[in-house]
C-alpha cells in the first residue's frame, strides 16, 4: 500500500489500532490466527448452546503483542484460518464484521471457503435447542485475509482435497484399512451424507502487497476417527503417522512459497512440532485446545515472534482455542 494511504490511517472509535503504525514507519509483520469457530455456537456442558457473534468472538481471540485480547496495541490480522463455518455467506458476514471492528470498510477483509454452500447433516449437534444445532449442520473450511496486505491471483487457490478415515467395522493395520473420506466411503446414512464436506481442506497462496513475498495459507478438518485412527487417505497414516496431508495442487502452491502457514483441527493428540518438517515448518503452541486436550495446530514456516502464552488465547469464545503466529519478514 502506497505510504500516503499509510499516513491517513485512524484509530476506529472502539479504540483498537488499524494494522499499520505511524505515519513513517513500517510494520513489518504478517499476523496469522487459526480457529474451530464452530459455526459461531458454543456448546456448554450442560447440553445447551450459546450463540456467539462474530464481533465477540473476534474480541476474545485477536492479542496484542504480549498476547492479551481487547487492549489498544491489538492490530488488525492479516489472516484467520478457520474452520467450521457454514459457507461463503457466513465466512463473508465475518469478514466484514472484521473489517468493521478495525474501521475498515466492507469487503477490506476476503473471505474463501471450500464449499460455498453445503448441504446440511447430523441432527441436535448436542445442542438441546435444535434451533442452535440447526446452526451447526452447515460446516466448511475457509480462509480471511486482509486485502490491505495481501493479494490473491484467482489460480491459486486449491480446494476440495479430502481427509482420510478407517470406515466403521474396517481392520486397522498400520493404515491399511485407511479411505478417502468422502462418498462412497464416508459415514453411512443421508444424515451424514454430506458431513465428509466439512473435511475438505482449501488452501492459497498469497503476495504481501508490500514486498511481493509469496505465503501460503491452509485450512484442515480431520475427521474425529482421526484420533483413535491416524488417516489421511487409502492405505495411509499421511505424514508421521499424524493423519495430515497436503493435496497435489496445494502443494504445488506451498513450494512456490516463502512464508508457509497451516492450521488443523486434526482431532488428534500428541502430533508433534516437528510433524511438517519436511516442509520447513514448525509447530507453534504445545497447551491444550478444546477441554484437555490439544487437537488443535498452527504450523509455520517463517520467523515467528515468541509468544508469552504459548500462541493459545485461552478465552477463545469457541470450544476451541485459537492458536496465533506474528511472523516477521
Amino acid at each position: 500500500m502506497a505510504a500516503a494511504a499509510l499516513a491517513g490511517t485512524t484509530v476506529p472509535a472502539s479504540g483498537v489500532q488499524a494494522h499499520e503504525g505511524p505515519a513513517g514507519t513500517t510494520d513489518r509483520v504478517l499476523r496469522v490466527y487459526t480457529n474451530n469457530i464452530e459455526n459461531l455456537v458454543r456448546n456448554n456442558a450442560d447440553g445447551s448452546c450459546t450463540r456467539i457473534s462474530g464481533p465477540d468472538h473476534l474480541t476474545s481471540m485477536l492479542v496484542d503483542a504480549s498476547g492479551r485480547t481487547g487492549t489498544s496495541g491489538v492490530r488488525a490480522p492479516d489472516l484467520l484460518i478457520v474452520q467450521q463455518v457454514r459457507g461463503t455467506g457466513q465466512a463473508t458476514a465475518y469478514a466484514d464484521q472484521l473489517a468493521a471492528k478495525f474501521g475498515y470498510p466492507a469487503g477490506t477483509y476476503k473471505a474463501i471457503v471450500t464449499w460455498d454452500d453445503p448441504e446440511p447433516w447430523g441432527g441436535s449437534h448436542h445442542c438441546s435447542q435444535q434451533s442452535l444445532g440447526d446452526l451447526k449442520k452447515k460446516q466448511t473450511n475457509g480462509i480471511v485475509y486482509n486485502t490491505r496486505t495481501l493479494s490473491l491471483a484467482a489460480g491459486d487457490i486449491s480446494k476440495y482435497w479430502s481427509a482420510g478415515w478407517l470406515k466403521f467395522g474396517t481392520p486397522y493395520t498400520g493404515g491399511a484399512g485407511c479411505t478417502l473420506y468422502k462418498p462412497p466411503s464416508n459415514d453411512d446414512g443421508a444424515a451424514n451424507a454430506y458431513k465428509w464436506k466439512r473435511t475438505s481442506a482449501i488452501a492459497a497462496r498469497f503476495a504481501i502487497n508490500r514486498t511481493g513475498t509469496s505465503v501460503f495459507a491452509a485450512a484442515m478438518h480431520l475427521p474425529e476417527q482421526n484420533g483413535a485412527n491416524a488417516c489421511s487417505g487409502a492405505g495411509s497414516t499421511g505424514i508421521a503417522n499424524s493423519g495430515i496431508h497436503v493435496g497435489v495442487d496445494a502443494t504445488r502452491l506451498m513450494n512456490a512459497s516463502t512464508i508457509r502457514v497451516i492450521g488443523i483441527d486434526a482431532n488428534r493428540t500428541d502430533i508433534a512440532s516437528s510433524t511438517l518438517s519436511g516442509f520447513g515448518m514448525t509447530g507453534y503452541g504445545a497447551r491444550s485446545t478444546m477441554d484437555s486436550r490439544k487437537i488443535d495446530y498452527l504450523f509455520v514456516k517463517g520467523a515467528v515472534q515468541p509468544s508469552s502464552i504459548d500462541h493459545t488465547v485461552s478465552g477463545t469464545k469457541s470450544n476451541h482455542l485459537a492458536l496465533y503466529g506474528f511472523i516477521t519478514y
